[in-house]
């Protein structure tokens, strides 16, 4: 759906999760009676969560904590578990600051220190010897001068992930830009892309052999890529148009290629919503960077919160919640949703009606009135 903002000009109506109800349908279930396991490629997981591979939420030992629950961390290869031998005391600083300018400029000089590839071999030993499985990040820029030191370690799945991840990039003579098709032609290991907020895009991900899209319209606790691009897709939105996207590319290939809700999500009710509008699984920032167990210790920055022209990130601090296990199973002792995220996921399907997450795909929604 499509508006006039003035002239001739013309933009696009998006909504986010918070401009979305579900409604319960003339069948409920018990809640015992409801599935969230997810299975994706080759593998299975009893929850369909994703740990952010941002260094405030996934180490090592959270990965291994997260896959013990049934879940799946993503380390991030580029990040401080690469960049120091042991980023303890470097982690205790940062937890230390203060949100603002200072911050920021402190994060730039710490991920300053280059990454080194044996500590990625080093690491990737340390999420197999804790998890079973390894899973980790790299930005496009950086794939074709990392991958190979994953790959030898025994990396099982990479996320290719950055602000905004397309199939093409045009870029300058003296700079070998990421293939994607070519990438995932030539190695024999699942790969997920993201972000991406449009259905075009998304296809053309998919079309490159990917085996699952991250979607981020590019709002969200950590991210201030809104007030430094302008880029901003309404959350709601964007996973509706990958969902179909995804639908299309099922008809024209055979192949499912999975949707990852990532951006914002902290409650119950934002997973329901999300996994409503047609994602198969979410990745969680924020909302696990309060656990007790988190690397950051109370702080969360993003991404690209340490870039060193342009950061995009905000450092700021969270309130504690409690344990990993209990953030995403429970029990709670907070009514606002934000622990026992994945008990409200299944309450949800059950007042619903659903006992499936493809299922759950086709539950009824309602935009709030004035939203």
């Amino acid at each position: 759906m499509e508006t006039i903002i003035g002239g001739t000009r013309r933009a696009s109506v998006g909504y986010a999760l918070d401009d979305l109800a579900l409604v319960p349908s003339r069948r409920t279930r018990d809640v015992e009676l409801v599935d969230v396991s997810w299975r994706f490629d080759a593998y299975t997981f009893d929850l369909p969560v994703i740990g952010s591979p941002i260094d405030a939420v996934t180490s090592p030992q959270t990965a291994g904590m997260l896959g013990q629950l049934g879940a799946l961390g993503v380390l991030n290869l580029e990040g401080l578990w690469t960049r120091y031998a042991d980023p303890t005391e470097v982690l205790a600083e940062i937890a230390g600051l203060t949100p603002g300018p200072e911050a920021t400029l402190r994060l730039q000089q710490l991920y300053a220190e280059p990454v080194k590839a044996e500590l990625i071999g080093q690491r990737i030993d340390e999420l197999k010897a804790a998890a079973g499985f390894a899973a980790g990040s790299l930005t496009p820029q950086k794939v074709e001068r990392w991958h190979h030191a994953a790959l030898e370690a025994g990396l099982d799945l990479l996320m290719i992930h950055g602000v905004a991840v397309t199939a093409q990039h045009v870029g300058l003579s003296d700079r070998t830009p990421l293939d994607l098709r070519s990438f995932t032609a030539r190695y024999d290991i699942p790969v997920i892309a993201g972000n991406v907020s449009s259905a075009k895009t998304a296809l053309h991900l998919m079309r490159t052999g990917a085996v699952g899209v991250v979607v981020g319209g590019g709002a969200d606790s950590a991210s201030t890529t809104p007030a430094a691009l302008g880029i901003d897709v309404p959350l709601a939105t964007a996973i509706a148009e990958v969902a179909s996207a995804r639908s299309r590319y099922l008809d024209e290939s055979g192949r499912t290629v999975h949707v990852i809700a990532a951006g914002g999500l902290t409650t119950g009710g934002d997973l329901a919503k999300a996994i409503a509008c047609g994602a198969d699984a979410v990745m969680l920032g924020r909302a696990l960077a309060s656990a007790e167990e988190a690397p950051g210790r109370g702080a969360c920055w993003g991404v690209s919160a340490a870039h060193h022209e342009l950061p995009r990130g905000r450092y700021f601090k969270v309130d504690p919640l409690g344990p990993l296990s209990v953030i995403l199973e429970g029990p709670a002792h907070r009514d606002d949703g934000t622990v026992n995220l994945v008990g409200g996921l299944r309450r949800a399907m059950a007042v619903t009606g659903y006992e499936s997450l493809a299922r759950f795909r086709e539950a009824e929604l309602v935009v709030r009135a004035g939203r």
